[in-house]
């Protein structure tokens, strides 16, 4: 993390999700990217729609920006992703980590996937794995990758700043849950080491804030404050006693209230079901599986 530029940040907060999108920029060419973008999705009406990606174009626009990537950070079971819809908007490319195919393989088993409606890796436009790098004008976006979560999840560091999806809370709400299929609590303990082991100062950008006992919103701390006050994984935890902790913790979580159409989008870096001869498109919703 040697580049002299500093990126801009700027964050949007879905509060029904609470969830956190990142558009990051180089202030000398103007280029830019997304990291984690989140379509409004109302499960009672089963309708999308595209308020919050409009208010990324909009920053976009306003300031002028060329948007050259989308990142995900995983495929996420908590929100859809707006990625595909701003893809056609933009024409920046999604990128994901390369063990999503492990990902995908598990969804198209249990959503009973195939042909044209499966999942592949080439419904994203690039794979990424540990240690590449992306140009970003001046700045460069260097891939660590960081599974536990799901195999796939990655961190994306630019500059001085890491955006380390669910891997990490805030350190008064811990780590993330690893009871997902493919997810493990070594594998993640050994994740957040690596992110740990990045300089103090590095700023670490969170994918979530759950806010507890009502706080006000937060998404960005240090390593520093991670290393000595999260809840989960502070300094002096060792990896035994986190996977206990972790494990006894995920088997009194409920399934995140998107999941089941979450998973079935985002697999697909956003793509939709394609539309029967009358016009309509399906999210399966097995039954009794969980």
């Amino acid at each position: 993390m040697t580049n002299k530029a500093i990126p801009v940040i700027r964050h949007f907060f879905d509060p029904k999700t609470f969830s956190l999108t990142y558009l990051v920029s180089d202030p000398v060419s103007k280029q830019a990217v997304i990291i984690d973008p989140v379509l409004d999705f109302d499960p009672a009406a089963m309708r999308t729609t595209t308020t919050l990606a409009k208010k990324l174009l909009a920053a976009i626009d306003s300031d002028g920006l060329d948007l050259r990537w989308i990142l995900e950070t995983h495929a996420h079971a908590d929100h859809l992703t707006s990625a595909h819809w701003l893809k056609t908007q933009t024409g920046a490319k999604v990128v994901v980590g390369e063990h999503i195919d492990k990902v995908q393989q598990v969804f198209n088993r249990l959503y009973e996937l195939d042909g044209e409606q499966a999942a592949n890796t080439a419904d994203f436009d690039q794979l990424v794995c540990d240690g590449d790098e992306l140009d970003l004008g001046e700045l460069k976006i260097r891939v660590l990758h960081t599974p536990g979560h799901t195999p796939s999840c990655c961190t994306y560091l630019i500059g001085e700043n890491a955006f380390v999806g669910d891997t990490l809370f805030m350190p008064d709400y811990g780590t993330a849950r690893c009871d997902f299929p493919g997810g493990d609590a070594r594998e993640l303990y050994h994740s957040i080491q690596r992110i740990l082991a990045l300089p103090d100062n590095t700023q670490l950008y969170m994918c979530h804030d759950y806010q507890p006992g009502g706080r006000e919103l937060q998404w960005q701390t240090t390593v520093k404050n991670q290393r000595e006050s999260n809840i989960h994984i502070h300094q002096g935890i060792s990896e035994s006693q986190f996977v206990q902790l972790r494990q006894s913790r995920d088997q009194t979580l409920s399934l995140p209230k998107l999941i089941m159409p979450a998973l079935q989008i985002n697999i697909r870096a956003g793509k939709f079901p394609q539309k029967t001869a009358q016009g309509n498109q399906f999210i399966k919703l097995p039954l009794n599986r969980f």
